[in-house]
């Protein structure tokens, strides 16, 4: 009787396979209530315990709509942390694709602007001519500024050094008086094989 109560005693304080089996808990179902298992080796409890989770503000929450915070429309927006807000649609804010990707549609527009501010007057589709106006009534406005930070800029989107020298020396000149509206597209017959529309694009 003796033998059999110390070779109980040796197998609970001995680490076995066994042992360690009998600690793991079983399967159960979740929306079951989670059992307690216990045993001669490890005595484990399935309390769950709080984790305090700090929050989080990223710039696309998951469901926005469903807040429970708040039912104003400023739910709809993310606070960042400059004070600013960005909303989570992109209504009115398509660009010019020009059957490109963004890569080569960016080379297209560059090169566009570089010739336009070189011969003052290219003819092209009517779609390239209002993808390129933007660009180039920026770089004119870069010039009447003067400064070297836009000059930089300038020197880092048109292709040809010179022209970038000559833009700042002649447009305070030339568009002092005129705050905005550098270009003027004129229609003009449509390409011939296959009529795509056309249009002279020049500086005013």
């Amino acid at each position: 009787m003796a033998s059999v109560s110390s070779l109980a005693t040796t197998t609970a304080t001995t680490w076995n396979m066994s042992c360690l089996k009998a600690a793991l808990p079983p399967i159960y179902n979740t929306s079951a209530r989670l059992p307690v298992v216990s045993s001669p080796c490890v005595k484990i409890s399935l309390k769950p315990n709080p984790i305090s989770l700090r929050s989080f503000h990223g710039l696309a929450p998951l469901h926005p709509l469903l807040s429970r915070e708040g039912n104003s429309f400023d739910q709809c927006f993310t606070i960042i942390d400059n004070g600013g807000r960005i909303s989570m649609m992109r209504h009115g804010r398509r660009v010019p694709k020009l059957n490109r990707p963004p890569d080569q549609r960016k080379a297209l527009l560059r090169g566009l602007t570089t010739q336009l501010l070189k011969y003052g007057r290219i003819k092209t589709t009517r779609a390239r001519a209002s993808a390129m106006r933007k660009h180039v009534d920026k770089m004119i406005t870069m010039a009447k500024d003067g400064s070297l930070h836009k000059r930089r800029q300038a020197l880092g989107y048109i292709y040809e050094k010179q022209i970038v020298h000559a833009l700042f020396a002649e447009v305070p000149e030339r568009y002092g008086e005129r705050n905005g509206g550098y270009t003027r597209i004129i229609r003009t017959l449509p390409r011939r094989g296959d009529n795509a529309p056309m249009a002279y694009i020049e500086l005013v």
